[in-house]
């Protein structure tokens, strides 16, 4: 083993294995490995520039067997026997290699040699490379576990608990399931795989355990911060940040399974007019198209987009229409898009990928090529035609069959490349609309995700949820670990998306409390497949799919339209505050919804909060989770005082008290030194 240093970096090299420390932006480290002469020079999720001036302090023993690299409040140390550890400038440790191997090293001070300290049979080293026969490389990477350590990121995992702690995470996309590997650690450090393979992590009791199923490099990125907000905005700085998001995006978005026609949707849109309810979007789904693949819509349905998108923009609504990337073998781009390479590939048996509607393969949005070539075909009949923004469904993208290693794409295997495939997506539409209007505020509501989503303006949603408060509860942890995941413009189906009745009083009670959640999300977004189904309108083209039942506001009954409306109201009047929310997403890659820890880290009890959340600095907010619950507990952080919306009274932080929580409220505090005054002239009102 020799260590080394070169340019500023910190070097090992030990049995053809070359890892490199390398100072990456402010108080952080990029840790690359590999076997091969060079790099892949992949940048991954760190596609932002770096300083010029960015510089390493980099000592090595003399005897070359030991060495550190230091780049402001983070030190990485080789030791004489091959193990990697992390410090704060404090010389506290944050993160080391679990280690358990029979090397002898000498002591640079005595010239001896001396056992490990983790001196073990198990013969195992805190990383490996194993080859796989035909090329790459399996990933094996370790680190010492400490079992009061706390951990949150990771992006979107449909469970109820926040805190990653003793979890095991699949490295891989699915519906509803979204892998952004970026976490941040209650012991002050944050830490990305940059790596886009398939595999997974366990943050177990005895070792964190990373693996990636095939890979030409170990890659990863840690930095160290003395607060939530300084990691998080470091690796905002590496990573990039959301665009600012558009003023009508802040309002209230209309969707639903699915309007069928031209005439259905601009009925829906002019009833929220005539009813004076505030209304910013509305959305086409899927299959207004005549076939997978065409990009366009079904004429027959939807005989004219510009009159119908005029009528929309005099009313003050933008449009936004799905998109998907399946490609029906028998459209009219399917043997162009195959024989120029634009469709994923199958390393065994026919490269048909989803079985919907008919036999499709997947575009590849790995390709520039790609997406250059759906980006001109979305603006001719779409971006032209006057739609303002996309849905980018199908995002993982949805295989009919998940064998991850039946997969290639333009970047490589799906095992080595699977999880960037997002990234791409989302980067076609942002590239396009940036050439039409470099000024122009990109926003995609796309159903998945990889670190690095984010720059590409990527609204990310929870995917096809059941109507359920269990999956009401998930949800909220989902959207707080993926707003420290990097990814702070998220959103999910009020309702849920499957098995909600429109007509059922049990379901008005689900879709009530899940709207006032929605309130204060990044995106208020109304969805859902709602029983019972429409018959479809014919038997071909657009006409082949049925439609679900309605999930306007008014469908609920008066009791939950009246609710509806004040929220609705409320989320118009917050739109100054809400804003600077976006700012800060946009300006610094603050999570615009955070555990409450991220605002106020120095109370140690925020950091075991988990069923309520901050909007912004603020507001604190206690979502109702459960059926029928007419009261809940509520924890104030410590150091301010806290108002209560619906009593106006004012209450000492660092205690718990218990709210009432009849359907119209949903708990509500604000900062007494700080209060948002439209949310107490809100309680007033209801209250009144």
């Amino acid at each position: 083993m020799e260590i080394y240093q070169k340019d500023g970096c910190l070097y090992q090299l030990n049995n053809g294995e070359k890892i490199e420390i390398r100072p990456w932006g402010t108080n952080s480290l990029r840790v690359r490995s590999t076997k091969f002469d060079n790099y892949t020079g992949r940048k991954n999720a760190l596609t932002m520039p770096l300083p010029e001036d960015q510089t390493a302090e980099v000592s090595v023993a003399d005897n070359k067997q030991a060495g550190s690299i230091t780049n402001g409040n983070i030190t990485a140390k080789f030791d004489p026997y091959g193990n990697i550890a992390f410090f704060n400038q404090d010389k506290k440790l944050l993160l080391q290699g679990w280690q358990r191997t029979r090397i002898t090293a000498m002591d640079p001070g005595t010239n001896e040699y001396k056992m490990n300290h983790f001196n073990s049979a198990l013969d195992l080293d805190w990383h490996e490379l194993k080859g796989i026969a035909g090329g790459d490389f399996k990933l094996h990477v370790r680190f010492e576990a400490d079992p009061d350590e706390r951990i949150y990121g990771m992006g979107q995992y449909q469970q109820n608990f926040l805190n990653l702690k003793n979890a095991k995470l699949e490295l891989a996309l699915r519906n509803s399931q979204a892998s952004v590997p970026f976490y941040i650690s209650n012991k002050g450090y944050g830490f990305l795989w940059n790596n886009p393979s398939v595999g997974e992590v366990s943050f177990a009791k005895n070792l964190t355990d990373w693996k990636s199923r095939a890979t030409k490099e170990m890659d990863f990125w840690i930095t160290a911060g003395d607060t939530p907000h300084q990691i998080e905005e470091q690796y905002a700085a590496v990573a990039g940040t959301v665009p600012m998001m558009p003023d009508y995006a802040m309002g209230y978005w209309q969707c639903k399974l699915r309007y069928q026609t031209q005439d259905e949707l601009l009925a829906a849109a002019r009833e929220f007019k005539k009813r004076d309810l505030p209304i910013s979007v509305i959305v086409i789904d899927f299959f207004h198209w005549p076939k997978s693949g065409e990009w366009c819509f079904d004429k027959k349905y939807w005989p004219d987009p510009k009159a119908m998108i005029k009528e929309l923009h005099d009313m003050g609504i933008k449009l936004m229409v799905s998109v998907w990337p399946t490609v029906d073998e028998t459209s009219s781009h399917y043997k162009e898009m195959r024989d120029k390479g634009y469709l994923v590939q199958a390393e065994r048996g026919v490269p048909i990928t989803m079985d919907f509607l008919g036999n499709n393969g997947f575009a590849d949005f790995t390709n520039p090529k790609t997406q250059q070539y759906v980006w001109k075909l979305l603006k001719k009949n779409y971006y032209d035609q006057g739609v303002d923004l996309f849905w980018l469904d199908e995002a993982e993208p949805e295989y009919s069959i998940y064998d991850y290693d039946n997969y290639r794409y333009h970047d490589g295997s799906l095992l080595e490349v699977g999880n960037r495939f997002p990234v791409g997506y989302s980067k076609m539409v942002f590239d396009g609309m940036r050439k039409q209007d470099p000024q122009h505020k990109v926003i995609n509501l796309v159903r998945s995700a990889w670190a690095g989503s984010q720059r590409y303006g990527a609204l990310v949603w929870s995917g096809d949820i059941d109507s359920s408060f269990r999956a009401l509860r998930n949800q909220l942890c989902i959207g707080l670990n993926m707003g420290i995941a990097g990814i702070p413009w998220w959103t999910t189906d009020i309702g849920g998306f499957i098995g909600g009745e429109t007509a059922n009083p049990a379901f008005h009670e689900l879709v009530t409390r899940w709207f006032e959640f929605a309130t204060f999300c990044p995106v208020m977004r109304m969805h859902g497949d709602r029983e019972p189904h429409a018959k479809p309108l014919g038997t071909e083209g657009g006409g082949k799919m049925p439609t679900g039942a309605p999930t306007e506001p008014w469908a609920y009954g008066d009791k939950v339209y009246r609710i509806m409306k004040q929220y609705m109201t409320l989320r118009y009047q917050m739109h100054d505050y809400i804003k600077k929310l976006m700012q800060d997403a946009h300006e610094k890659g603050t999570p615009v919804i955070s555990p409450l820890f991220y605002h106020y880290d120095k109370d140690a009890k925020d950091w075991q909060v988990e069923d309520e959340y901050m909007f912004g600095p603020q507001v604190l907010v206690a979502p109702v989770l459960y059926e029928k619950e007419e009261q809940r507990d509520v924890y104030l952080p410590a150091g301010y005082q806290w108002i209560n919306v619906y009593t106006g009274e004012t209450v000492d932080g660092g205690q718990t008290v218990t709210v009432k929580t009849p359907l119209a409220q949903i708990p509500l505090f604000t900062r007494a030194d700080k209060p948002v005054k439209e949310l107490l002239d809100f309680g007033k009102s209801l209250h009144d």
